[in-house]
């Protein structure tokens, strides 16, 4: 079994403003940690994971299929594989929350 603490996760700027790590995995899935920053944005993107994730602090909102998706502290949300979609912190707070991928996502783009 592996155990891993956010105190110890080693955090890449994917975009500006935007923190992710890679936190656990398995074969069939990993778990990613985030932290946007206010103003901070994902572009729109799609890959063949499913994405699944939950949010514990800060607001984000969600941009796919020509609409928008606030989600707020406790709120959990799925993205089927292949959906384009985005995300902004429109907020004043610091967005942090966690996303699931299966299957795992094997060196994403952003740790390049």
């Amino acid at each position: 079994m592996d155990h891993v603490s956010l105190s110890d996760l080693e955090t890449m700027e994917a975009a500006d403003g935007v923190h992710l790590a890679i936190m656990a995995g398995t074969d069939s899935m990993n778990v990613q940690h985030f932290e946007i920053e206010p103003g901070a944005a994902v572009e729109e993107h799609s890959h063949p994971h499913e994405q699944t994730g939950f949010i514990y602090e800060g607001e984000l909102t969600f941009l796919t299929d020509g609409e928008e998706v606030v989600c707020e502290p406790g709120d959990a949300y799925g993205i089927p594989g292949g959906q384009p979609h985005a995300a902004e912190n429109r907020g004043e707070e610091t967005v942090r929350g966690v996303d699931i991928f299966d299957p795992p996502r094997e060196n994403p783009t952003w740790q390049e």
